[in-house]
């Protein structure tokens, strides 16, 4: 590898296979989050039938889901794992996002293949859909993230001698 200008994955999505794994908990706001993550990849050039979507009960269950994609016998190239934690009034919260941060890291790190953290982790709803839906679309950056770090892993800077 030189040294010199920094190696940055395209954002150019054709010929990838994304797989998402989308919460039903808080399903309003990660139906949003899925909705503009779906439309993101699109426009990079993923067609609609190069993802698959699964559904889960939660964010706790997203990494399972992940691997499970990832460990298939035609997997994806990169799996985003979209969710929304709100915080209430007992500790639930850090249990179920800490969990979800650690073992969405973990399927990356053992996969080798990109994981994208898509969990929103907000003190309020109005946060939440600031976050879905309002300035931030974490969905589409979700996307974006994907095609990128997809592109950055395979890119020849970092082939195996």
């Amino acid at each position: 590898m030189s040294t010199g200008e920094a190696v940055v994955g395209s954002l150019d999505g054709h010929a990838l296979r994304i797989g998402i794994v989308a919460a039903r908990f808080n399903a309003d706001v990660v139906d949003r989050l899925l909705d503009t993550a779906r439309q993101e990849l699109a426009r990079l050039g993923v067609r609609p039938e190069d993802v698959v979507v699964l559904r889960v009960p939660g964010a706790f269950e997203l990494p399972v889901a992940a691997r499970a994609l990832l460990c298939s016998a035609d997997p994806p190239d990169a799996v985003i794992c979209l969710g929304a934690v709100i915080q209430g009034e007992t500790r639930h919260f850090d249990f179920v996002a800490g969990a979800a941060a650690d073992g969405i890291l973990r399927v990356s790190l053992d996969t080798g293949r990109p994981v994208i953290f898509g969990v929103l982790t907000a003190s309020t709803m109005d946060q939440a859909w600031d976050r879905a839906d309002g300035r931030y679309r974490r969905g589409v950056d979700a996307a974006r993230d994907a095609v990128e770090m997809t592109r950055l892993l395979a890119s020849p800077e970092l082939a195996v001698t």
